[in-house]
């Protein structure tokens, strides 16, 4: 084995790159040693540190007169036992309690505490008073969280580097011995390749590795190598089958082979050929020919045969493949674009025709159409029908269809297969569906049908039916596959849209259960609304209209963040919440206050393993009173209001923000505007004024401009101005409330001031009764007296005074109670002998209505009795 040779320089290659690996392997050993004992020196420090920071009495012992005479004995124990070098226990100053080496107790600590006295954690290489090593300092707190001292643990590197020298030795022996073995296998390696090679040098191997290597980037088909003397030095398996060589034909002249003479004159030449057509024998073949020393080779040639009658069936085959493969492409991206069932039936047929069939029709159950899971047995419903002409006498879009059991359909649907009738016309089955229609249907032509099941796991959902009429040949095994994966990717996307309508048509009916029906009837306000559903799917989007006491209003609208029947859900619990909070009469920023608090709680209820947060949502919640005029607003991240003046001026009052609802913890604030008679009041969500190619400043803009096109418009008119210029299917849900104000009039309302004396409680209804008799209501004199008497008895005697006392006269007579008192009555049951409270009973038997709402001053009680 000497050194020219191919195997002695494999060897020496060989041994190096081993020699080079044990080498690597040795240091990356050593090097890992080192690094996961420093580790380990690391985390045990950290530990015994953390440990004795934390044991009990630690914390006492230093708030003791002599810290070091309790804890010196107890860090002495504790290292011994834990194997580290030192724990120093000391103050935040730094100043030692605890050393093993007693003269250092007293002095200063060597490192850094800063972390620690700031309540964290220090770790790091010093070289301390017993040499260099790895120490860590952790604070000691208390059991209110302060700082009162540090504790630090460390081993020294001498302590560190034990193990890694210790192991060593036997990394080093194993190096070796590695060496030893993979030197023995080299030395294996080499004397075989020394055997297989025989002993060639370099310049031979490449030299044959030149002629192999101008074949492998020569080669087409048949491939001849030819030297320079005209030699034939070899033909594949191909070139004899295409030139009918005789055996033996290598080491030969090409002149020799019994080859044709323009042939033989081409290879013996070694000129250069690029497609030229010969013909030999029986066989018109195309060659191309090139010189093998035209990148410094060695002299001959190399040729290429290729049949081109071969190649063209080829080519044809190939050119089928590659139809049908784009195909299958355009189906994966062209079908199922929509998450409509029809509309993916009809991109199927659209697709297969012309390039697969004539005519291709989709036939699905209804129940598939209407998002339900199907129903065997029954009949289905021409979906989508596409063809290449229009009149052929097929089954129209629409048609209910039963197929008779003897049908290839109908075997289809019961097996599950598919089902080929090559030819229709001796098809008896098929025939007889409906003997008049099929008998047109092979007059017009088609006469060849696959039959697909369009299947989704193990539900079938209908059949795809592909029709021939122009091509004469049937349909064959290669077209039945490709019909079915065309179907297959179809099934996929007509069960993800009916899967979808299924959610879709759940959430509407949700969304609209949820939503209101119509309106309640109140007098404060004149109301129209508009409730546009987005595009895809539903959102929570939602409004509300709540009458209060004292003949106030509050409007609401709201928005939950996504679409879908999580926020329908989430929208129903919100809407039903602000319903129950409203009976409470509170203001606008205490009531979103407690709706906050219920989305925080929906979400730590309903919050994944993540930790991400399921609900969001916005809420703007007004309250307006006809009496005063005065409507007082509060948002939660909600867009502003649109106000519109009676004079036709539009503006977005300054109303503040607020957090979103389920930010928690941030309290929400009020705007108080005075609104004259015939303002209207423009509430809204964010799907009105904000798009994905569209900011919310311009949004607000050309609502700005709608709202001023109508200066005296109603709100029904104003409502259908603003929608107009939206898109006919806006991106997001869209919620609209315009509310034009209307005013009690002072003829309307009357009121007194009592004193806290109960004698004037007769001149209150004497005074009610006049005022009753002026509005023609003498009827309800006797009960509102009767409810007055009580109510202001109840604030004379148990209340605070100033009391008041007013009457509105609305859809119902109102009587009110004031006083300043925040204790509110309860109704109850009286017993025999108590002296009073039967007068609240009284007033709850007489009333339609009553109830309690707090003011910033005190309380009003009040109720309502229907007007004669």
């Amino acid at each position: 084995m000497t050194g020219r040779s191919v195997a002695g320089q494999v060897f020496v290659l060989q041994v190096v790159i081993v020699l080079l690996l044990v080498v690597s392997a040795v240091v990356a050993q050593v090097l890992q040693v080192r690094h996961d004992s420093s580790l380990e020196a690391r985390n045990r420090s950290l530990a015994v540190a953390e440990t004795f920071a934390n044991a009990p009495g630690t914390a006492a012992a230093l708030r003791a007169p002599d810290p070091t005479s309790i804890l010196q004995p107890k860090a002495e124990a504790a290292r011994q036992g834990s194997g580290v070098d030192f724990i120093t226990v000391m103050n935040t100053d730094g100043i030692r309690y605890t050393h093993p080496k007693p003269d250092r107790i007293g002095k200063k600590f060597v490192g850094t505490i800063g972390p620690a006295v700031a309540g964290g954690t220090v770790v790091e290489e010093v070289n301390g008073t017993i040499g260099p090593l790895v120490q860590v300092v952790v604070p000691v707190k208390d059991a209110g969280g302060k700082v009162v001292g540090l504790v630090s643990a460390g081993i020294t590197t001498a302590h560190v580097g034990g193990a890694a020298d210790q192991q060593l030795p036997l990394l080093l022996a194993a190096a070796a011995a590695a060496l030893v073995l993979a030197t023995a296998g080299t030395a294996l390696v080499s004397r075989r390749l020394l055997r297989q090679t025989h002993g060639l040098g370099p310049s031979e191997m490449t030299r044959m590795y030149e002629h192999h290597d101008a074949v492998l980037h020569a080669v087409r088909e048949g491939v001849l190598i030819v030297g320079g003397d005209g030699l034939l030095l070899l033909a594949n398996d191909e070139a004899q089958r295409l030139l009918d060589l005789p055996e033996e034909a290598e080491q030969r002249h090409v002149l020799e082979l019994g080859l044709d003479d323009q042939t033989a004159g081409l290879l013996a030449s070694g000129r250069v050929a690029t497609d030229e057509v010969h013909l030999v024998k029986d066989r018109l073949l195309a060659v191309n020919q090139r010189p093998t020393d035209m990148r410094g080779g060695p002299p001959g040639s190399v040729t290429t045969l290729r049949d081109s009658t071969e190649l063209r069936a080829l080519s044809g085959r190939a050119e089928v493949a590659r139809e049908r493969l784009n195909m299958l492409y355009d189906a994966g991206v062209g079908i199922g674009t929509s998450l409509d069932v029809s509309r993916t039936a009809e991109e199927l047929a659209e697709l297969a025709v012309p390039r697969f069939a004539d005519f291709v029709t989709v036939d699905l159950f209804d129940a598939v159409l209407h998002g339900e899971e199907p129903k065997p047995g029954t009949a289905l419903r021409r979906a989508a029908c596409s063809g290449i002409g229009k009149g052929a006498p097929l089954y129209p879009v629409g048609e209910r269809i039963r197929f008779v059991a003897t049908s290839p359909q109908a075997r289809s649907l019961t097996t599950g297969q598919s089902v080929v009738e090559p030819v229709l016309r001796e098809a008896p089955g098929w025939l007889a569906q409906d003997l008049e229609r099929t008998g047109q249907v092979v007059d017009y032509g088609i006469h060849s049908l696959i039959i697909v099941p369009l299947r989704a796991g193990n539900l079938v959902l209908g059949l795809a039916n592909f029709w021939r009429s122009e091509k004469p040949q049937p349909f064959d095994a290669e077209e039945l596959a490709l019909a079915e994966e065309l179907a297959a990717r179809a099934a996929v996307s007509i069960d993800n849209a009916r899967r979808y309508t299924r959610e879709h048509s759940m959430a509407v009916t949700l969304q609209r259960s949820l939503l209101p029906r119509s309106l309640p009837e109140q007098g404060a306000l004149e109301i129209a609304y508009r409730y546009l559903p987005a595009q895809a799917g539903v959102g929570g989007d939602w409004f509300d209209v709540l009458p209060l006491s004292g003949a106030r209003v509050a409007l609401v609208v709201g928005d939950v963040v996504g679409h879908g029947l999580h926020a329908a859900a989430t929208m129903g619990r919100l809407r039903t919440a602000v319903h129950n909070f409203s009976a409470l009469d509170l203001p606008p920023d205490e009531l979103l206050g407690l709706l906050d608090e219920l989305v925080v709680r929906i979400d730590q209820d309903e919050t994944p393993a993540d930790g991400a947060a399921v609900t969001g949502a916005t809420c703007l919640y007004a309250v307006y009173d006809p009496v005063s005029r005065r409507c007082t607003i509060a948002r939660a991240g909600h867009p502003p209001p649109a106000l519109v003046h009676p004079d036709g001026s539009v503006e977005f009052p300054d109303v503040p923000a607020g957090p979103p609802l389920g930010v928690g913890g941030l309290p929400f604030e009020t705007a108080d505007l005075e609104l004259a008679e015939g303002s209207r009041l423009v509430l809204y969500t964010d799907g009105l004024v904000e798009d994905r190619d569209r900011d919310i400043d311009v949004g607000l803009e050309l609502l700005r401009d709608s709202l001023g096109r109508a200066p005296g418009a109603s709100p029904e008119d104003t409502c259908r101005t603003v929608l107009d210029r939206l898109p006919n299917r806006p991106s997001d849900d869209v919620a609209l409330i315009v509310a034009r104000t209307r005013v009690l009039g002072a003829d309307r309302v009357s009121e007194w001031q009592v004193p806290s004396d109960p004698a004037a409680v007769s001149d209150v209804r004497a005074s009610v009764t006049r005022q009753l008799a002026e509005w023609g209501l003498d009827e309800l004199a006797f009960t509102t007296e009767l409810i007055l008497s009580e109510l202001v008895t109840n604030a004379i005697r148990y209340g605070r005074g100033p009391i008041g006392v007013r009457l509105l006269r609305d859809r119902t007579l109102i009587c009110e109670v004031s006083d300043r008192s925040t204790t509110s009555p309860h109704l109850r049951y009286a017993a025999s002998t108590d002296e009073g409270g039967r007068g609240l009973f009284l007033v709850a038997q007489l009333a339609d209505h009553w109830g309690t709402r707090y003011t910033p001053d005190g309380k009003i009680i009040w109720a309502e009795q229907p007007l004669p």
